[in-house]
C-alpha cells in the first residue's frame, strides 16, 4: 500500500483551475521531488494534501485512509506533517523551546498538566526535552539550542524548521523549499540530512527550485505546470522530458542545469 495517494485531486478558484485532477502515488520510504515553474500549482497541492485548502474534487489517502476533509492539526496527528505548518517559528523563543513546543503535538500534554504536572506528565516532559536535543544534534544545530530562533541565519532557521517537524514524529514529511536561500555548503548539508531523515523511516515529499539538489537527492520526481502533472519518473527520465524543459524558460535551457 502506498503511504500517500492522490486520486483526481483538483482545486478551482473561481474560473481558475489551480490544480487539475492530479493522480499521485508516493511509496513508503522514498524521497519524492515535486517540481515546476513558479505558479505551477505546487504550493496549492501541498495545501490540499495537508488540509489547509478544501479540494474542489478528488481524494487524498494517507496510509490507506481517506483524509481529504480533515483539518490540518488532525492530518498532522495522523503522521503527515508539513514544514510550513509546524515551523512558523516562535521567533522570540529559544531554539530548544521551539522544538519542545512542536513535540507537544505528539505527546498531547495539556495546559493543566503543564502548570500542575503529575509524575507521568513530568516524565513525558523530560522525554520531550531529551528528544528535542537529539533532533537538534541530528540537524547540526545543537550548539544553537539557547539562541533566539529569530536571530538565527536563514540556513539555521530552515534546519530548525525540519527539527520542529520531526518532533511530531511523522510517518511522512512535506518540505517546502528546504534549501531556499542557502549557500552551496548549507544546501549540500541539508540535502544529506534529508536523506538521513528518510533513513529514519520517514517518507519525504519536497518542493524545491534548486534542480541540482533535487536531482541528486530524490528517488523519483513529479513535475507540474499550470496545475497539470506533465511528467513523472526518475531524475534522468524527467531531465530527458521535452515537456518539462519547455515548461522552464520555453525549452531554451536544460532544466537539470538550473
Amino acid at each position: 500500500m502506498p503511504i500517500l495517494q492522490l486520486k483526481g485531486l483538483g482545486k478551482d478558484f473561481g474560473q481558475l483551475v489551480a490544480v487539475n485532477r492530479i493522480d499521485l502515488t508516493v511509496e513508503e520510504g522514498e524521497i519524492r521531488g515535486l517540481i515546476g515553474p513558479n505558479g505551477s500549482g505546487k504550493t496549492t497541492l501541498f495545501n490540499l494534501i495537508t488540509g489547509f485548502i478544501t479540494p474542489s474534487r478528488g481524494t487524498v489517502y494517507f496510509q490507506g485512509e481517506d483524509i481529504t476533509d480533515l483539518p490540518p492539526h488532525a492530518v498532522a496527528r495522523k503522521g503527515l506533517v508539513r514544514t510550513f505548518q509546524i515551523t512558523a517559528l516562535f521567533k522570540e523563543m529559544t531554539v530548544l523551546e521551539n522544538v519542545v513546543m512542536a513535540g507537544h503535538l505528539h505527546t498531547r500534554i495539556g495546559l493543566v498538566r503543564q502548570f500542575w504536572p503529575n509524575a507521568r506528565a513530568r516524565r513525558r516532559e523530560a522525554a520531550v526535552l531529551e528528544k528535542a536535543m537529539e533532533l537538534l544534534e541530528f540537524m547540526g544545530i545543537a550548539q544553537k539550542s539557547q539562541e533566539i530562533a529569530g536571530e538565527l541565519s536563514h540556513g539555521h532557521q530552515c534546519a530548525l524548521g525540519i527539527a520542529n517537524a520531526l518532533a511530531a514524529e511523522p510517518r511522512m514529511i512535506l518540505l517546502d523549499e528546504p534549501v531556499g536561500g542557502m549557500n552551496p555548503v548549507e544546501t549540500a548539508q541539508t540535502m544529506e540530512r534529508i536523506k538521513m531523515v528518510r533513513d529514519r523511516g520517514i517518507t519525504v515529499l519536497l518542493v524545491e527550485h534548486d534542480m541540482k539538489a533535487v536531482m541528486s537527492t530524490c528517488d523519483r520526481i513529479t513535475c507540474v505546470n499550470f496545475g497539470n502533472k506533465i511528467a513523472e519518473g526518475t531524475p534522468q527520465e524527467v531531465c530527458a522530458c521535452q515537456e518539462v524543459n519547455e515548461a522552464y524558460l520555453g525549452g531554451t535551457i536544460d532544466v537539470c542545469s538550473l
